[in-house]
Protein backbone atom coordinates (compact mmCIF):
# COMPACT_ATOMS: atom_id res chain seq x y z
CA UNK A 1 0.00 0.00 0.00
CA UNK A 2 1.08 3.58 -0.60
CA UNK A 3 2.47 5.31 2.47
CA UNK A 4 0.50 8.33 3.67
CA UNK A 5 1.89 11.46 2.05
CA UNK A 6 4.34 9.51 -0.15
CA UNK A 7 4.40 10.19 -3.85
CA UNK A 8 4.10 7.23 -6.24
CA UNK A 9 7.24 5.83 -7.82
CA UNK A 10 7.28 7.43 -11.26
CA UNK A 11 7.68 4.92 -14.11
CA UNK A 12 6.17 6.91 -16.98
CA UNK A 13 9.15 8.84 -18.37
CA UNK A 14 7.97 8.38 -21.97
CA UNK A 15 4.91 10.48 -21.13
CA UNK A 16 6.99 13.35 -19.79
CA UNK A 17 10.06 14.09 -17.69
CA UNK A 18 10.80 16.48 -14.82
CA UNK A 19 12.74 19.65 -15.53
CA UNK A 20 16.42 19.08 -14.83
CA UNK A 21 17.77 21.53 -12.23
CA UNK A 22 20.62 22.45 -14.59
CA UNK A 23 18.07 23.34 -17.27
CA UNK A 24 16.09 25.53 -14.89
CA UNK A 25 19.30 27.31 -13.88
CA UNK A 26 20.01 28.12 -17.52
CA UNK A 27 16.47 29.42 -18.07
CA UNK A 28 16.08 31.68 -15.02
CA UNK A 29 18.01 34.74 -16.27
CA UNK A 30 15.85 34.81 -19.40
CA UNK A 31 12.69 34.74 -17.29
CA UNK A 32 13.79 37.66 -15.10
CA UNK A 33 16.60 40.04 -16.07
CA UNK A 34 16.94 39.27 -19.80
CA UNK A 35 13.26 39.34 -20.68
CA UNK A 36 13.59 41.05 -24.09
CA UNK A 37 11.80 40.09 -27.30
CA UNK A 38 14.15 38.45 -29.81
CA UNK A 39 12.40 40.36 -32.60
CA UNK A 40 13.18 43.77 -31.05
CA UNK A 41 16.04 45.10 -33.17
CA UNK A 42 16.46 48.60 -31.74
CA UNK A 43 17.93 47.96 -28.28
CA UNK A 44 20.12 45.63 -26.26
CA UNK A 45 17.26 43.71 -24.63
CA UNK A 46 16.18 42.42 -28.02
CA UNK A 47 19.75 41.85 -29.24
CA UNK A 48 20.59 39.72 -26.20
CA UNK A 49 17.42 37.66 -26.58
CA UNK A 50 18.10 37.15 -30.29
CA UNK A 51 21.65 36.02 -29.56
CA UNK A 52 20.38 33.52 -26.98
CA UNK A 53 17.83 32.09 -29.41
CA UNK A 54 20.43 31.72 -32.18
CA UNK A 55 22.87 30.04 -29.80
CA UNK A 56 20.07 27.65 -28.83
CA UNK A 57 19.56 26.79 -32.50
CA UNK A 58 23.27 26.02 -32.78
CA UNK A 59 23.17 23.64 -29.81
CA UNK A 60 20.07 21.85 -31.07
CA UNK A 61 21.53 21.53 -34.55
CA UNK A 62 24.65 19.95 -33.02
CA UNK A 63 22.50 17.53 -31.00
CA UNK A 64 20.96 15.99 -34.14
CA UNK A 65 23.83 16.46 -36.59
CA UNK A 66 22.21 19.24 -38.64
CA UNK A 67 24.49 21.13 -41.02
CA UNK A 68 23.23 24.64 -40.20
CA UNK A 69 21.56 26.26 -37.16
CA UNK A 70 18.99 27.87 -39.51
CA UNK A 71 17.63 24.38 -40.19
CA UNK A 72 16.10 24.39 -36.68
CA UNK A 73 12.62 25.96 -36.50
CA UNK A 74 11.12 26.33 -33.02
CA UNK A 75 7.53 25.17 -32.43
CA UNK A 76 5.29 24.52 -29.43
CA UNK A 77 6.21 20.82 -29.38
CA UNK A 78 6.54 17.66 -31.46
CA UNK A 79 2.82 17.61 -32.28
CA UNK A 80 3.04 20.98 -34.00
CA UNK A 81 6.31 19.97 -35.64
CA UNK A 82 4.68 16.84 -37.07
CA UNK A 83 1.75 18.85 -38.38
CA UNK A 84 4.04 21.43 -39.96
CA UNK A 85 6.13 18.71 -41.61
CA UNK A 86 3.20 16.69 -42.97
CA UNK A 87 0.70 19.41 -43.84
CA UNK A 88 3.40 21.85 -44.91
CA UNK A 89 5.04 19.34 -47.24
CA UNK A 90 1.72 18.32 -48.75
CA UNK A 91 0.58 21.90 -49.33
CA UNK A 92 3.89 22.96 -50.88
CA UNK A 93 4.56 19.87 -52.98
CA UNK A 94 1.20 18.26 -53.70
CA UNK A 95 1.01 19.01 -57.40
CA UNK A 96 3.11 16.56 -59.34
CA UNK A 97 4.73 14.74 -56.44
CA UNK A 98 7.81 15.74 -54.46
CA UNK A 99 9.28 18.00 -57.12
CA UNK A 100 6.08 19.71 -58.25
CA UNK A 101 4.71 23.20 -57.88
CA UNK A 102 3.10 24.48 -54.73
CA UNK A 103 -0.54 24.30 -53.75
CA UNK A 104 -2.92 21.78 -52.27
CA UNK A 105 -4.09 19.02 -54.58
CA UNK A 106 -7.80 19.11 -55.37
CA UNK A 107 -10.20 16.26 -56.00
CA UNK A 108 -12.15 13.89 -53.82
CA UNK A 109 -10.56 12.54 -50.67
CA UNK A 110 -8.76 9.24 -51.19
CA UNK A 111 -9.14 7.95 -47.65
CA UNK A 112 -6.46 6.14 -45.66
CA UNK A 113 -5.17 2.90 -47.11
CA UNK A 114 -3.72 0.37 -44.64
CA UNK A 115 -1.67 -1.95 -46.76
CA UNK A 116 1.64 -2.64 -48.43
CA UNK A 117 2.03 -3.42 -52.10
CA UNK A 118 1.23 -1.28 -55.14
CA UNK A 119 1.84 2.45 -54.68
CA UNK A 120 -1.41 4.12 -53.70
CA UNK A 121 -0.39 7.49 -55.12
CA UNK A 122 1.11 6.40 -58.42
CA UNK A 123 -0.24 8.58 -61.17
CA UNK A 124 -3.03 9.98 -58.99
CA UNK A 125 -3.40 12.09 -55.87
CA UNK A 126 -0.29 13.19 -54.04
CA UNK A 127 0.71 10.43 -51.66
CA UNK A 128 2.01 10.20 -48.09
CA UNK A 129 3.43 6.92 -46.81
CA UNK A 130 3.47 6.22 -43.07
CA UNK A 131 3.29 3.35 -40.56
CA UNK A 132 0.45 1.87 -38.49
CA UNK A 133 2.29 2.33 -35.16
CA UNK A 134 2.93 6.06 -35.55
CA UNK A 135 1.85 8.52 -32.86
CA UNK A 136 -1.59 10.13 -33.29
CA UNK A 137 0.26 13.40 -33.98
CA UNK A 138 1.27 11.80 -37.30
CA UNK A 139 -1.71 9.55 -38.08
CA UNK A 140 -4.37 12.20 -37.43
CA UNK A 141 -2.79 14.86 -39.69
CA UNK A 142 -2.52 12.14 -42.34
CA UNK A 143 -6.23 11.40 -41.95
CA UNK A 144 -7.01 15.12 -42.25
CA UNK A 145 -4.91 15.35 -45.41
CA UNK A 146 -6.75 12.38 -46.86
CA UNK A 147 -9.94 14.46 -46.64
CA UNK A 148 -8.12 17.17 -48.65
CA UNK A 149 -7.25 14.77 -51.43
CA UNK A 150 -4.08 13.04 -50.28
CA UNK A 151 -3.59 9.35 -50.89
CA UNK A 152 -2.34 8.04 -47.54
CA UNK A 153 -0.74 4.60 -47.36
CA UNK A 154 -0.37 3.18 -43.84
CA UNK A 155 2.12 0.32 -43.79
CA UNK A 156 1.85 -2.70 -41.48
CA UNK A 157 4.46 -3.81 -38.94
CA UNK A 158 5.58 -7.20 -37.67
CA UNK A 159 4.89 -8.56 -34.17
CA UNK A 160 7.75 -6.47 -32.75
CA UNK A 161 6.48 -3.24 -34.31
CA UNK A 162 9.10 -3.06 -37.07
CA UNK A 163 8.20 -1.83 -40.54
CA UNK A 164 9.83 -3.52 -43.50
CA UNK A 165 12.02 -1.22 -45.65
CA UNK A 166 10.94 -3.34 -48.62
CA UNK A 167 7.32 -2.38 -47.89
CA UNK A 168 8.35 1.28 -47.78
CA UNK A 169 10.08 0.96 -51.15
CA UNK A 170 7.10 -0.85 -52.69
CA UNK A 171 4.67 1.82 -51.47
CA UNK A 172 6.50 4.77 -53.03
CA UNK A 173 5.14 5.91 -56.39
CA UNK A 174 5.53 8.81 -58.80
CA UNK A 175 3.13 10.98 -56.81
CA UNK A 176 4.70 10.29 -53.38
CA UNK A 177 5.43 13.52 -51.54
CA UNK A 178 6.71 12.25 -48.22
CA UNK A 179 7.50 9.15 -46.15
CA UNK A 180 6.98 9.53 -42.38
CA UNK A 181 8.46 6.92 -40.02
CA UNK A 182 9.12 7.51 -36.31
CA UNK A 183 12.54 6.86 -34.81
CA UNK A 184 11.40 5.21 -31.56
CA UNK A 185 8.01 4.00 -30.38
CA UNK A 186 7.25 5.25 -26.88
CA UNK A 187 4.88 2.39 -26.13
CA UNK A 188 6.83 -0.73 -27.08
CA UNK A 189 10.30 0.79 -27.53
CA UNK A 190 10.78 -0.24 -31.17
CA UNK A 191 13.60 1.51 -33.05
CA UNK A 192 12.83 1.64 -36.76
CA UNK A 193 15.48 1.02 -39.49
CA UNK A 194 15.92 4.71 -40.31
CA UNK A 195 19.15 4.39 -42.31
CA UNK A 196 17.60 1.92 -44.76
CA UNK A 197 14.44 3.99 -45.12
CA UNK A 198 16.47 7.17 -45.58
CA UNK A 199 18.47 5.51 -48.35
CA UNK A 200 15.26 4.41 -50.10
CA UNK A 201 13.75 7.89 -49.83
CA UNK A 202 16.93 9.43 -51.27
CA UNK A 203 16.99 7.00 -54.19
CA UNK A 204 13.34 7.78 -54.99
CA UNK A 205 13.76 11.53 -54.41
CA UNK A 206 10.95 11.79 -51.84
CA UNK A 207 11.02 13.63 -48.52
CA UNK A 208 11.74 11.62 -45.39
CA UNK A 209 10.15 12.84 -42.14
CA UNK A 210 10.89 11.33 -38.74
CA UNK A 211 9.04 11.84 -35.47
CA UNK A 212 11.95 11.63 -33.03
CA UNK A 213 10.19 12.86 -29.88
CA UNK A 214 11.11 9.67 -28.01
CA UNK A 215 14.57 9.33 -29.54
CA UNK A 216 16.61 12.54 -29.27
CA UNK A 217 19.03 12.26 -26.37
CA UNK A 218 18.24 8.55 -25.89
CA UNK A 219 19.75 6.94 -28.99
CA UNK A 220 22.36 8.17 -31.50
CA UNK A 221 20.71 10.35 -34.16
CA UNK A 222 22.38 12.11 -37.08
CA UNK A 223 19.99 13.57 -39.63
CA UNK A 224 22.65 13.82 -42.33
CA UNK A 225 23.95 10.28 -41.91
CA UNK A 226 20.39 8.88 -41.82
CA UNK A 227 19.13 10.88 -44.78
CA UNK A 228 16.37 12.58 -42.79
CA UNK A 229 14.88 15.72 -44.37
CA UNK A 230 12.44 16.67 -41.60
CA UNK A 231 12.72 15.70 -37.92
CA UNK A 232 10.33 16.52 -35.07
CA UNK A 233 11.40 16.61 -31.43
CA UNK A 234 10.31 18.07 -28.12
CA UNK A 235 11.95 19.40 -24.95
CA UNK A 236 9.72 17.83 -22.30
CA UNK A 237 10.73 14.28 -23.31
CA UNK A 238 14.37 14.97 -22.40
CA UNK A 239 14.12 16.84 -19.07
CA UNK A 240 13.45 20.21 -20.64
CA UNK A 241 10.48 22.58 -20.33
CA UNK A 242 7.01 21.84 -21.67
CA UNK A 243 5.64 23.98 -24.48
CA UNK A 244 8.69 24.03 -26.76
CA UNK A 245 9.74 21.77 -29.62
CA UNK A 246 11.48 22.02 -32.95
CA UNK A 247 11.32 20.88 -36.54
CA UNK A 248 14.56 20.25 -38.36
CA UNK A 249 14.13 21.27 -42.01
CA UNK A 250 16.97 20.39 -44.36
CA UNK A 251 17.90 23.51 -46.35
CA UNK A 252 18.85 21.74 -49.53
CA UNK A 253 17.61 18.39 -50.72
CA UNK A 254 19.96 15.83 -52.22
CA UNK A 255 18.96 16.91 -55.73
CA UNK A 256 20.09 20.46 -54.91
CA UNK A 257 16.58 21.95 -54.80
CA UNK A 258 15.50 23.92 -51.77
CA UNK A 259 13.15 22.01 -49.46
CA UNK A 260 9.83 23.82 -49.42
CA UNK A 261 7.13 23.79 -46.74
CA UNK A 262 3.94 25.84 -46.52
CA UNK A 263 3.46 27.42 -43.05
CA UNK A 264 0.54 26.51 -40.81
CA UNK A 265 0.49 29.95 -39.17
CA UNK A 266 0.74 33.45 -40.61
CA UNK A 267 1.78 36.77 -39.12
CA UNK A 268 4.95 38.35 -37.79
CA UNK A 269 7.39 36.75 -40.21
CA UNK A 270 9.63 35.20 -37.55
CA UNK A 271 11.69 32.11 -38.48
CA UNK A 272 11.57 32.94 -42.19
CA UNK A 273 7.78 32.92 -42.01
CA UNK A 274 7.69 29.15 -41.46
CA UNK A 275 6.58 29.47 -37.86
CA UNK A 276 5.80 33.08 -36.93
CA UNK A 277 5.21 34.35 -33.41
CA UNK A 278 7.25 35.78 -30.55
CA UNK A 279 9.91 33.27 -29.62
CA UNK A 280 9.89 32.14 -25.96
CA UNK A 281 13.55 32.80 -25.21
CA UNK A 282 13.60 31.00 -21.81
CA UNK A 283 12.08 27.88 -23.36
CA UNK A 284 14.48 27.95 -26.31
CA UNK A 285 17.44 28.21 -23.94
CA UNK A 286 16.08 25.42 -21.72
CA UNK A 287 15.42 23.16 -24.70
CA UNK A 288 18.96 23.57 -25.98
CA UNK A 289 20.50 22.97 -22.56
CA UNK A 290 18.36 19.85 -22.03
CA UNK A 291 19.34 18.40 -25.41
CA UNK A 292 23.00 19.19 -24.80
CA UNK A 293 22.96 17.40 -21.43
CA UNK A 294 20.98 14.41 -22.73
CA UNK A 295 23.35 13.87 -25.65
CA UNK A 296 26.47 14.28 -23.52
CA UNK A 297 25.23 11.81 -20.89
CA UNK A 298 23.48 9.43 -23.28
CA UNK A 299 26.00 6.54 -23.46
CA UNK A 300 26.32 6.15 -19.69
CA UNK A 301 22.61 6.75 -19.06
CA UNK A 302 21.55 4.24 -21.73
CA UNK A 303 23.72 1.59 -20.09
CA UNK A 304 22.33 2.40 -16.63
CA UNK A 305 18.71 2.24 -17.81
CA UNK A 306 19.34 -1.02 -19.63
CA UNK A 307 20.69 -2.56 -16.43
CA UNK A 308 17.73 -1.26 -14.38
CA UNK A 309 15.27 -2.66 -16.92
CA UNK A 310 16.96 -6.05 -16.73
CA UNK A 311 16.81 -5.88 -12.93
CA UNK A 312 13.11 -5.04 -12.98
CA UNK A 313 12.19 -7.91 -15.30
CA UNK A 314 14.35 -10.49 -13.51
CA UNK A 315 12.95 -9.44 -10.12
CA UNK A 316 9.39 -9.70 -11.41
CA UNK A 317 9.93 -13.12 -12.95
CA UNK A 318 11.61 -14.43 -9.80
CA UNK A 319 8.67 -13.23 -7.70
CA UNK A 320 6.15 -14.97 -9.99
CA UNK A 321 7.67 -18.40 -10.69
CA UNK A 322 5.77 -20.43 -13.26
CA UNK A 323 3.68 -17.45 -14.38
CA UNK A 324 3.76 -16.49 -18.04
CA UNK A 325 5.06 -12.93 -18.48
CA UNK A 326 4.78 -11.55 -22.00
CA UNK A 327 7.26 -8.98 -23.28
CA UNK A 328 5.75 -6.81 -26.02
CA UNK A 329 8.02 -5.23 -28.60
CA UNK A 330 11.57 -6.16 -29.62
CA UNK A 331 13.89 -8.01 -27.24
CA UNK A 332 16.31 -5.83 -25.25
CA UNK A 333 19.07 -4.78 -27.59
CA UNK A 334 19.87 -2.44 -30.47
CA UNK A 335 16.26 -2.26 -31.71
CA UNK A 336 14.71 -1.11 -28.42
CA UNK A 337 14.80 2.07 -26.32
CA UNK A 338 17.03 1.51 -23.27
CA UNK A 339 14.50 2.48 -20.57
CA UNK A 340 11.40 0.93 -22.15
CA UNK A 341 9.57 -2.20 -20.99
CA UNK A 342 6.09 -3.29 -22.09
CA UNK A 343 4.83 -6.48 -20.52
CA UNK A 344 1.76 -8.44 -19.51
CA UNK A 345 1.20 -10.94 -16.71
CA UNK A 346 -1.04 -13.92 -17.39
CA UNK A 347 -4.23 -13.70 -15.33
CA UNK A 348 -3.73 -10.03 -14.44
CA UNK A 349 -5.52 -7.60 -16.80
CA UNK A 350 -4.05 -4.11 -16.71
CA UNK A 351 -7.40 -2.43 -15.96
CA UNK A 352 -7.72 -4.57 -12.83
CA UNK A 353 -4.07 -4.26 -11.86
CA UNK A 354 -3.53 -0.50 -12.14
CA UNK A 355 -6.12 0.51 -9.49
CA UNK A 356 -4.25 -1.70 -7.02
CA UNK A 357 -0.95 0.07 -7.72
CA UNK A 358 -1.59 3.59 -6.51
CA UNK A 359 1.99 3.70 -5.27
CA UNK A 360 3.30 3.28 -8.83
CA UNK A 361 2.87 5.76 -11.68
CA UNK A 362 2.81 3.73 -14.86
CA UNK A 363 0.53 3.37 -17.87
CA UNK A 364 -0.92 1.06 -20.48
CA UNK A 365 0.36 3.06 -23.46
CA UNK A 366 0.77 6.52 -24.94
CA UNK A 367 -0.21 9.41 -22.68
CA UNK A 368 -2.08 10.96 -25.62
CA UNK A 369 -4.42 7.96 -25.83
CA UNK A 370 -4.69 7.05 -22.13
CA UNK A 371 -8.09 8.73 -21.80
CA UNK A 372 -9.68 6.40 -24.34
CA UNK A 373 -10.96 2.93 -23.36
CA UNK A 374 -9.95 1.41 -26.69
CA UNK A 375 -7.24 -1.29 -26.79
CA UNK A 376 -3.76 -0.08 -27.75
CA UNK A 377 -3.64 0.66 -31.51
CA UNK A 378 0.10 -0.06 -31.43
CA UNK A 379 -0.32 -3.56 -30.01
CA UNK A 380 -3.25 -4.20 -32.35
CA UNK A 381 -1.03 -3.25 -35.28
CA UNK A 382 1.53 -5.78 -34.00
CA UNK A 383 -1.15 -8.46 -34.37
CA UNK A 384 -1.52 -9.39 -30.70
CA UNK A 385 -4.81 -10.90 -29.50
CA UNK A 386 -7.14 -8.78 -27.38
CA UNK A 387 -6.46 -10.76 -24.21
CA UNK A 388 -2.75 -10.04 -24.46
CA UNK A 389 -3.34 -6.37 -25.27
CA UNK A 390 -5.56 -5.97 -22.19
CA UNK A 391 -2.73 -7.29 -20.00
CA UNK A 392 -0.11 -4.87 -21.33
CA UNK A 393 1.60 -2.36 -19.03
CA UNK A 394 4.18 0.18 -20.16
CA UNK A 395 7.08 1.04 -17.89
CA UNK A 396 9.50 3.80 -18.84
CA UNK A 397 12.53 4.35 -16.65
CA UNK A 398 14.32 7.68 -16.54
CA UNK A 399 17.18 9.76 -15.21
CA UNK A 400 15.85 9.96 -11.59
CA UNK A 401 14.99 6.21 -11.41
CA UNK A 402 16.95 4.38 -8.70
CA UNK A 403 17.73 0.72 -8.18
CA UNK A 404 15.64 0.69 -5.02
CA UNK A 405 12.65 2.11 -6.88
CA UNK A 406 12.97 -0.61 -9.50
CA UNK A 407 13.13 -3.37 -6.87
CA UNK A 408 10.17 -1.94 -4.95
CA UNK A 409 8.08 -1.50 -8.11
CA UNK A 410 8.77 -5.03 -9.36
CA UNK A 411 7.88 -6.52 -5.99
CA UNK A 412 4.68 -4.49 -5.74
CA UNK A 413 3.62 -5.47 -9.25
CA UNK A 414 4.28 -9.14 -8.51
CA UNK A 415 2.39 -8.93 -5.21
CA UNK A 416 -0.76 -7.44 -6.71
CA UNK A 417 -0.65 -9.66 -9.78
CA UNK A 418 -0.46 -12.73 -7.52
CA UNK A 419 -3.51 -11.54 -5.57
CA UNK A 420 -5.46 -11.04 -8.79
CA UNK A 421 -4.53 -14.49 -10.04
CA UNK A 422 -5.52 -16.11 -6.77
CA UNK A 423 -8.84 -14.24 -6.86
Amino acid sequence: MQRAGARPIYLDYHATTPLDARVLEAMLPWLREDFGNASSQTHSYGWRAEAAVEESRERLAAAIGAAEPEEIVFTSGATESNNLALCGAFAANARGGAGGAGGVAGGAGQGVSSKSGAPEGAGGAAQIVTVATEHPAVLEPCAALAKQGAAVTVLPVNSEGLVSPADVAAAIGEATVLVSVMAANGEIGTLQPLAEIGRIAAERDVLFHCDAAQAVGKIPLDVQALGIDLLSFSAHKLYGPKGIGALYIRRRRRNGRRLRLAPLLHGGGQQRGLRPGTLPTPLCVGFARAAELACAERPAEAQRLTELRTLFESTLRAALPGVQIERNGPPPGPQRLPGNLNLGIEGAPADALLPRLKDLALSTGSACSSATPEPSPVLQACGHPKERIHRALRLALGRPTTEQEVLTAAQRLAEEAAKLREG
